[in-house]
C-alpha cells in the first residue's frame, strides 16, 4: 500500500467506508482471529505506508485496548512512522481523580497508554470534566477534539425548530451552549445528584416548560437513568414533548426501553458508535481533521 491508508476492523467497516470516502483514503482491513482460550491474533495488510490512520471507537473498550496495543506495535514494526488513532468515542475518560484511596485514575493511565502507541488522536466530545484539554488526558503531540453538538443542533432545527434545549446535568452545559448558539435555541441545564450508576436525583432549572417541545441534549447516553428521570420531570412540568439528542449512543442494557417508558419520543445520535438511533455522520468532520494534521 503506497498511498494513505485507513486501517479498520470488520465490525467498523461502514464507519471506515464513510470516513475513507470523505478523506480520500484507501481501506486496509485488520484480520482478527480468536483462539479458543480467548486470545487474539491480528494480521495487518502489508506493506504499509509511513503515515497511517487506525480507526477504533472505544465502546466496550477492554478488548479493544488490547487490539490497539497489538495493531499499533505491529504497524511500527512494518515501518509506519506516523500513526493516528481515530477514536470517535474515547473510553475511560470519566475517572479523572481518585475519589477514595487506592482508586485507579483510569483517564490518566489509559491516556498515557494511548500516547505511547500513537502520534495523533482525533476524537469526538470526550468526557473531560476537571481538565481543560484532551492533551492533558492523552499526551500525544497532536490531539484533536471534534463535537457532535453542531450537527445535532442542525438536526433539532430541522425537526423541532422551536425547541427548548435542556442539559440533563451541569456537565452537559458546554454542549448545550454550543448547540443553542448555532440556531439561537432557548436553553437551560438541570442539576444532578448521583447516588450510584443507576440512582440519580434531578432538579429542573427555573424555566417554563408548559407547551414546549423539549430536547434533552448530552454527550453520552449510557444507562439512560438520568435522561429518563429528566424526561419524566419535564413532562410533569407541562412539556408538550421530550426528545433526546446525544453524541455517543452507548445505551447499555435496557436503556432504550427505559427512555421510551419515560415518555421520550425521538432519540437521535451521531454515528460515533453504530446504533439504530444514528441520525448524523461525523465522517466529514473527521476527514477534515485528518487533512489538517501536521505532517
Amino acid at each position: 500500500m503506497a498511498g494513505p491508508v485507513l486501517l479498520h476492523f470488520d465490525d467498523e467497516l461502514p464507519s471506515a467506508q464513510r470516513i475513507a470516502t470523505q478523506a480520500g483514503l484507501a481501506l486496509g482491513r485488520i484480520e482478527r482471529h480468536r483462539f479458543p482460550d480467548g486470545e487474539l491474533k491480528l494480521r495487518l495488510p502489508a506493506p504499509l505506508p509511513e503515515r497511517m490512520v487506525l480507526l477504533r471507537t472505544l465502546d466496550h473498550p477492554n478488548e479493544k485496548l488490547v487490539e490497539l496495543l497489538l495493531a499499533a506495535r505491529t504497524a511500527r514494526e512494518l515501518g509506519v512512522r506516523h500513526l493516528t488513532l481515530v477514536a470517535p468515542y474515547l473510553a475511560y475518560m470519566r475517572q479523572d481523580i481518585a475519589f477514595r484511596p487506592g482508586e485507579a485514575v483510569s483517564q490518566r493511565i489509559v491516556g498515557k497508554f494511548l500516547a505511547e502507541l500513537f502520534d495523533a488522536l482525533i476524537t469526538v466530545d470526550p468526557h473531560l470534566h476537571r481538565i481543560a484539554t484532551l492533551q492533558e488526558a492523552v499526551p500525544v503531540p497532536q490531539a484533536v477534539v471534534l463535537s457532535g453538538a453542531p450537527l445535532l443542533s442542525d438536526l433539532v432545527a430541522a425537526h423541532r425548530p422551536q425547541a427548548l434545549l435542556v442539559g440533563p446535568d451541569e456537565e452537559s452545559a458546554q454542549w448545550i451552549a454550543q448547540a443553542a448558539a448555532r440556531h439561537g435555541f432557548d436553553h437551560a441545564v438541570c442539576r444532578k445528584v448521583r447516588h450510584g450508576d443507576r440512582a440519580v436525583d434531578i432538579e429542573l432549572p427555573t424555566s417554563s416548560f408548559t407547551g414546549r417541545a423539549v430536547v434533552l441534549l448530552d454527550d453520552v447516553a449510557s444507562s439512560g437513568h438520568t435522561l429518563a428521570q429528566a424526561a419524566r420531570l419535564l413532562l410533569a412540568a407541562g412539556a408538550a414533548s421530550v426528545d433526546v439528542a446525544v453524541t455517543h449512543a452507548l445505551f447499555a442494557g435496557d436503556a432504550l426501553q427505559l427512555l421510551h417508558a419515560a415518555g421520550i419520543d425521538q432519540i437521535w445520535s451521531t454515528d460515533c458508535i453504530a446504533h439504530p438511533s444514528n441520525a448524523v455522520s461525523m465522517a466529514p468532520a473527521i476527514a477534515a481533521a485528518l487533512a489538517n494534521l501536521n505532517p
